[in-house]
């Protein structure tokens, strides 16, 4: 019997050490009055145009003229990482940003990360499925959905991720008689049966144009330009008379893929 039970003993001591031995690593946690201010800025051109909403005049891949009316996109799930591979997460609390060209002041996504030098950064174009299910007691700010911003879909339980309205002569013409084009691009994936997932994991190498030196007697700023005209090529030229208004189908996967090469690193301030 004391052999059974010492066997017993030394079976149940060799399971609890190797479960401690498979934990996942303790992400360190900070003192959120210790960090750092930093801000990402999005600079929307086209080409190599500043963009200007209702009178810019642009050609798309196909030779396809068109002006923007509208244009606004989710930024989301902020990271920033040094060149050992560390990385740091912000705060998903605050870590949604809804970036709109007629607004100017919403093309700064201002965060808090630990001081220390950044070689890259790394956020999603869109809302990610797990804060797109959450309650909407949960979803605030530019997530609330009836703030008004239009970037919801409340037949589709899902967020607009990326959306662009404007005019181009060679659109049909709608039933108001404009020739207009709507891309409302969005899909987390579904609830529970899998659907249409457009949201954008991108990737910034700052080595090459200045890395970010975060620092708390001062702010440093990661200056990205957003080339809209990317959204209508890359792997698919979007024609405006093919496909003038794009919602949630499956096409809207082109436009994703497309879109998710439309950043560029141009400078830091630091």
């Amino acid at each position: 019997m004391k052999r059974l039970y010492s066997f017993y003993t030394a079976l149940f001591a060799a399971i609890l050490l190797l479960a401690s031995c498979s934990k996942d690593p303790v992400e360190p946690s900070y003192d959120q009055n210790a960090l750092a201010p930093l801000s990402v800025e999005f600079d929307n051109i086209v080409g190599g145009q500043k963009l200007v909403l209702n009178t810019g005049a642009y050609t798309n891949a196909l030779g396809q003229e068109y002006n923007i009316q509208l244009l606004q996109y989710f930024i989301s799930n902020i990271q920033v990482g040094k060149a050992d591979g560390t990385t740091y997460t912000v705060n998903p609390d605050s870590s949604y940003f809804l970036i709109r060209q007629d607004e100017p002041g919403t093309r700064f996504a201002h965060v808090r990360v630990p001081e220390g030098n950044y070689t890259s950064l790394t956020f999603t174009l869109g809302v990610d499925s797990l804060r797109s299910t959450m309650e909407v007691g949960k979803r605030t700010g530019v997530l609330d959905p009836g703030a008004g911003s239009g970037m919801y879909w409340g037949w589709n339980s899902g967020y607009i991720f990326f959306k662009m309205e404007g005019i181009s002569p060679q659109a049909p013409s709608d039933p108001t008689g404009q020739h207009k084009f709507r891309y409302h691009i969005g899909g987390f994936g579904g609830y529970s049966t899998p659907t249409i997932n457009n949201i954008k994991t991108i990737r910034i190498d700052l080595t090459s144009r200045g890395i970010a030196q975060v620092r708390k007697d001062r702010s440093a700023n990661i200056h990205l330009m957003a080339d809209i005209s990317k959204v209508l090529s890359g792997s698919t030229n979007v024609s405006f008379a093919a496909n003038p208004q794009v919602m949630f189908i499956d096409y809207s996967v082109n436009i994703a893929n497309n879109y998710a090469g439309m950043f560029v690193h141009d400078h830091t301030e630091n």
